[in-house]
């Protein structure tokens, strides 16, 4: 189980402006800010559950990943993980913990795939037997085969990713920490990512704390989103119940020649582009039918679907709410 309650976490950031003046002034004497990057965190996690952590950049996402994984020590407040206190118990607690950041590499650039396992093995200082099932397992969960002999540096993205799940997964963790595990996959890559997830949580009951910005992913793995911004805390509930709170919204997709029609109030632009428009539309200030109307009045429209409120923009009406 996990368990925060009350975490701080403070840095102290230099600050100057540009130029080779303030350069040179920089080297005498510096100026600082204090930013708050955590403040007053609280939630519980219990053992097998699947959670979505989701905020703007800058809201704290990492910082609260890297206390919990015993990277960051915070100022102030609780944190326990399995009974442990990450940062004063690292070695134990990394043993039941694995992670994944999609834009760093835990895998050595330069030799096969296969000997960085073997690496990895060694740190954790897993049993040859253990170590042989997990790899057959992984490897033919994953699709790896002729990866394990090729070098790091010569894999697709989509390739890599794959063996950075498996490499921490190779010491059969209890918690699997995933910050942006599908970033800059392609279609293909991110659904298999997406299958083995959700299997590795059916199957072995691995509990999964996700940080992401593709609401795709939120959508397909995660029951319960926390949110966070400015540091805080805001939300703490399940996807359903926030799509209930949104489900009188509906989105329009309108494909249109000519200018870019007007929106009226009741209509907020979610995405534009050349001849398609996508709008979120609150039927409570501007019904439907009256809004395909007065689109219509405006522009030939070659196509146009109603549905609910999609995740990116029962999202980005949570940010709008809180004013993140």
């Amino acid at each position: 189980m996990i368990r925060l309650e009350g975490i701080n976490k403070t840095f102290r950031v230099a600050r100057r402006r540009t130029g080779l003046g303030q350069a040179v002034k920089a080297l005498v004497t510096r100026s600082y800010e204090t930013v708050h990057a955590l403040s007053d965190v609280s939630f519980a996690i219990d053992d097998g559950e699947m959670v979505g952590y989701i905020g703007p950049n800058g809201a704290g996402k990492s910082t609260t990943l890297k206390i919990m994984c015993g990277v960051l020590t915070p100022d102030s407040g609780i944190c326990q993980i399995n009974g442990r206190t990450p940062w004063r118990e690292r070695i134990a607690h990394v043993r039941e913990i694995g992670v994944v950041f999609g834009q760093r590499s835990q895998l050595w650039w330069d030799v096969p795939v296969g000997d960085s396992f073997e690496l990895i093995r060694d740190i954790y200082k897993v049993g040859a037997r253990e170590d042989e099932r997990n790899l057959e397992e992984l490897s033919a969960l994953l699709d790896l085969g002729e990866i394990l002999t090729t070098p790091t540096r010569n894999l697709s993205l989509g390739q890599r990713m794959r063996c950075e799940l498996a490499a921490s997964l190779l010491h059969s963790p209890r918690i699997l920490f995933l910050d942006e595990p599908t970033i800059g996959l392609d279609a293909v890559s991110k659904l298999a990512v997406r299958r083995f997830i959700k299997r590795l949580n059916s199957e072995k009951g691995v509990t999964v704390i996700l940080t992401t910005h593709d609401m795709q992913d939120i959508e397909a793995l995660t029951q319960r989103l926390l949110l966070i911004g400015r540091g805080k805390i805001l939300l703490d509930g399940s996807l359903e119940e926030l799509k209930k709170r949104s489900s009188q919204g509906k989105t329009l997709t309108i494909e249109y020649l000519g200018s870019p029609p007007v929106l009226v109030p009741g209509m907020a632009e979610v995405e534009h582009r050349e001849g398609r428009l996508v709008v979120e539309l609150d039927p409570a200030l501007c019904p439907v039918s009256e809004a395909i109307a007065r689109v219509s009045a405006q522009v030939e429209v070659r196509d146009i679907s109603v549905t609910g409120i999609s995740a990116e923009a029962m999202v980005a009406r949570l940010y709008r709410e809180y004013r993140i």
